[in-house]
């Protein structure tokens, strides 16, 4: 009980911490789960003259196509379908423009055909330097990061400086590649047309990894490959990539974008991004950020450490108990053992008071041990005045010469003159101290009397 009482505050905080992580993680699965159509209607546009005439003047907007599946590929029917479909035609509702899918085959053949003015856009293009030398891109609408993908019997990737001396294959003219060739001259990189050309590459142990979008790196069955850690530092905003003559198309779709409702956008990447990666998606865990970690961690050792201090605080308790139960025992025995002889037997301590007598003591002075109990025998009334001083001063005397005293003698009490055996021993503690006087005394004529009928 007492390690509950303890640990409350940080249990407390602990389920705060766990309820605004299943809050956050819970509300995007709803969305997930929800089964209405994400947009129905269209919003209402503030074009200006120009782009109103642009669109009178350019209804049909081609967009060059490679299929990445979840954004942008072909269904089982043939037509395009995806995220970035959905988007293009939540757009056309809004603006009155057609968009119609040109297909490519590698990003290489994609960006020429924008290069020849084959096609005016790409909804599937991330940003570099060479690429904004001759596109604009749109405002971002979500995003994702850069994953590696590696030899599933080798250990996960988490760094391109682990690749220095090893080949690394990526599909031509991919957004990475020069930054790569320029800050890790030491990898060697090959080139091919599409992702499944260098996931091949990889799987055949002709080169050592590939870079992927994460999104579309967790579609794929793993076979000999394995997902590794994300690029530090690399994310993939998504974008739409248009021709920089036509600026106009340009800013039309970024006011379409501005349009979007923040809930439709976000419940549209629910529809086609959630539960990509069954590793992921499987534990809500993951979705704690890197310090709820760590406070977990802290908890739980906190929670180990205090459960292991009750525990032997337990024993501890428990082996008092079972101590003191031990010496209970021994005192009531020499409880006992004292009331037991018929003669008179006291305890004093170093002040000459009171700590212990047996049942005849009290007999024979007619009183209770709880009434003599821290009395000196000055201030009892079992004795004459003048005799309780000659005894106490015989009783400090030997305490300060530690010798035993036996001695037959009388002496006075109130209720007399009695001849007695009188004895008196010093005694110590289990560290050597002195720690009080132990005596008593037999009435002479009594024992007399014994040995005279024992014979």
């Amino acid at each position: 009980m007492l390690f509950f009482i303890r640990c409350k505050p940080a249990m407390s905080w602990m389920m705060g911490l766990m309820l605004l992580c299943w809050v956050q993680w819970g509300g995007a699965a709803q969305l997930a789960a929800s089964g209405k159509p994400p947009f129905e209607t269209g919003g209402q546009l503030a074009l200006d003259a120009q782009e109103l005439e642009w669109i009178r003047e350019n209804p049909r907007v081609v967009v060059a196509s490679m299929q990445f599946p979840l954004y942008l590929f072909k269904n089982e029917h043939g037509q395009w379908s995806g995220l970035n479909d959905d988007i293009l035609r939540r757009i056309g509702r809004m603006t009155g423009l057609e968009f119609v899918h040109r297909e490519s085959f590698s990003p290489d053949q994609l960006i020429a055909m924008l290069e020849n003015g084959e096609a005016d856009m790409t909804t599937t293009l991330a940003m570099n330097d060479e690429r904004r030398e001759f596109l604009n891109f749109s405002h971002a609408f979500g995003g994702s990061g850069w994953v590696f993908v590696g030899r599933g019997s080798e250990p996960v990737l988490r760094s391109l400086k682990q690749l220095e001396g090893k080949v690394l294959v990526l599909p031509a003219r991919h957004a990475l590649e020069t930054e790569i060739r320029r800050n890790y001259p030491a990898i060697e990189l090959r080139t091919v047309k599409t992702y499944g050309e260098a996931r091949a590459l990889v799987e055949s142990r002709e080169a050592h990894a590939t870079i992927e979008n994460e999104t579309g790196a967790h579609l794929y069955p793993a076979g000999q490959l394995q997902v590794g850690s994300n690029l530090e530092g690399k994310w993939e905003p998504d974008y739409l990539a248009v021709r920089q003559e036509l600026r106009p198309l340009v800013s039309i779709l970024n006011k379409a974008l501005e349009a979007f409702p923040v809930e439709d956008m976000r419940a549209l990447r629910s529809k086609w991004l959630t539960g990509i990666a069954p590793h992921q998606a499987s534990s809500s865990w993951l979705h704690v950020p890197q310090w709820g970690h760590w406070c977990v961690v802290v908890f739980g050792l906190f929670c180990l450490i205090s459960l292991l201090w009750h525990r032997r605080m337990q024993v501890q308790i428990d082996q008092r108990l079972r101590v003191e139960a031990v010496l209970n025992d021994q005192l009531k025995f020499q409880r006992a053992l004292m009331d037991a002889i018929p003669d008179p037997i006291f305890i004093r301590d170093l002040e000459g008071r009171l700590i212990m007598c047996n049942k005849s003591y009290e007999d024979h002075f007619e009183t209770r041990f709880e009434k003599l109990r821290g009395t000196r025998l000055t201030d009892s009334a079992g004795f004459p005045a003048a005799t309780a001083e000659l005894l106490h001063g015989e009783l400090m005397e030997q305490l300060q010469t530690r010798q035993p005293r036996f001695v037959d003698r009388q002496l006075m009490f109130s209720g007399g003159l009695r001849d007695i055996y009188h004895w008196s021993v010093p005694f110590y503690g289990a560290d050597g101290q002195l720690r009080g006087l132990l005596g008593g005394w037999i009435d002479v004529r009594r024992r007399w009397n014994r040995n005279r009928l024992l014979a």
